[in-house]
């Protein structure tokens, strides 16, 4: 069972590109504090990555805020010219012995249709995390046969010699109540240098009776076990609806490839007032000081803010 720790941060809105929200937070743990990578949005609800650093002794302690962008948003006509939104932070070895860190984020670009497309690009920083600079303009994954709308919020890991990387792939959009809809699920990719990705249309974790679009995976290995958290939804009126919105789920698998849903087993649930009672979403999860740590976002898609809970490690 997960234990909540409560809200940790939300934008104060003083800064021009961090007016609101604190999405997708991503925690990468440093020698002597906690950086916890975000998304913002500015005054035309464009996305940037930004971070804060916290007390490694006591996380709901902010020890600094940055104050200005490590990526924003592309060039007019990219796949990310309306927004830079983080997803997964990799520390790399490079040729020439540089440390880098590898930010694999969702490029934003409006549609006039369906509201906005996504693609999946690559920025990389070698100042530590400070700064990243995009490796390619256009998107390393973007919509292709198995993912007709686009693709979105991968996880990776490498494996010996083998990148794996679930991410979000949208196969429609409905028109509901006069607003389109996307419909989402979870599906897998492999690479051999973590540019170059193969896909299948592997589903991980698909739709059901009542899930509509799942959020941004995590995906993490637990002894011989992978699991997965995520966060899920119906497509009619989850915006408003607690019944509706997003919750805390929860899959495992013994390869990464082949899932068993168990959302019975995530062990947390929305609070009954408070930041997080509408909304539990895109969660992070990693290990830190002998036990699990999951930072989520709360009510309105993260325009409340992130916070954490804590899951003692088993001996």
């Amino acid at each position: 069972m997960w234990t909540k720790q409560g809200l940790i941060y939300k934008p104060d809105g003083s800064q021009a590109f961090s007016r609101t929200h604190a999405q997708v937070p991503f925690g990468y743990p440093l020698d002597d504090k906690l950086r916890v990578y975000f998304a913002t949005r500015d005054e035309n609800s464009s996305s940037a990555t930004s971070f804060v650093e916290l007390d490694p002794d006591d996380l709901s302690k902010v020890l600094y805020v940055h104050d200005k962008p490590c990526l924003t948003k592309g060039a007019v006509g990219m796949f990310d010219e309306t927004g830079a939104m983080p997803s997964w932070f990799l520390p790399v070895q490079s040729d020439d012995s540089d440390d880098e860190i590898w930010l694999y984020y969702t490029g934003w670009n409006k549609s006039e249709t369906a509201s906005y497309r996504l693609g999946i690009g690559l920025a990389i920083s070698r100042d530590g995390g400070l700064t990243f600079e995009r490796k390619f303009t256009g998107p390393l994954l973007d919509r292709s046969i198995y993912d007709q709308v686009w693709v979105a919020q991968p996880c990776v890991i490498r494996e010996g010699n083998s990148w794996r990387m679930w991410y979000l792939s949208c196969t429609k959009i409905e028109v509901i109540n006069g607003h389109p809809e996307p419909f989402y699920d979870v599906k897998y990719a492999e690479s051999q240098d973590g540019i170059r990705w193969e896909r299948t249309g592997h589903v991980c974790v698909g739709y059901d009776e009542f899930t509509d679009a799942i959020g941004r995976p995590t995906v993490y290995k637990d002894g011989e076990l992978y699991k997965m958290y995520f966060s899920y939804r119906n497509a009619i009126n989850y915006r408003t609806d607690v019944q509706r919105s997003y919750r805390i789920g929860y899959a495992e698998s013994k390869d990464g490839i082949n899932w068993e849903r168990h959302d019975d087993r995530a062990g947390i649930e929305r609070s009954a007032d408070g930041w997080d009672s509408l909304m539990m979403d895109y969660c992070h999860i990693f290990p830190h000081r002998n036990q699990w740590v999951m930072l989520y976002n709360g009510n309105g898609f993260g325009a409340s803010g992130f916070g954490y809970a804590t899951n003692q490690m088993k001996p």
